[in-house]
């Protein structure tokens, strides 16, 4: 959760270290990582949580590493709000929760993949 007067940016890179990461880990290569990031989603999200009179809003954000230098040496670990993390190879057949997966094809779009 974005917390009060904080960038949304900065949000990411604090739940990813927080939620993602063992404690050894360069600063400055996630600090290099998470400088440099593209606003792919911004809205509502479908989800089975939304009521009539609550409902979840999310900001996603690319933060593309071309060469894989800054995150070759990231060993993800999952923390106490995260139940898997990990590294794979997107698929178009990839499970993922709420609208997910329309959110990682943007993604996708924009960097001129295929999956």
């Amino acid at each position: 959760m974005v917390d009060p007067g904080e960038h949304v940016c900065e949000t990411i890179k604090r739940e990813f270290q927080e939620e993602a990461m063992c404690d050894s880990i360069d600063v400055h290569r996630i600090n290099e990582l998470f400088s440099n990031g593209y606003k792919v989603y911004e809205s509502y999200v479908d989800d089975p949580r939304n009521t009539d009179n609550a409902w979840i809003e999310t900001v996603a954000v690319n933060f593309h590493d071309e060469t894989g230098h800054l995150t070759k040496n990231i060993h993800l670990n999952a923390g106490d709000e995260c139940g898997k993390v990990m590294w794979c190879p997107i698929d178009h057949k990839l499970e993922l929760y709420a609208n997910h997966k329309d959110i990682l094809k943007g993604v996708i779009d924009r960097l001129g993949a295929y999956w």
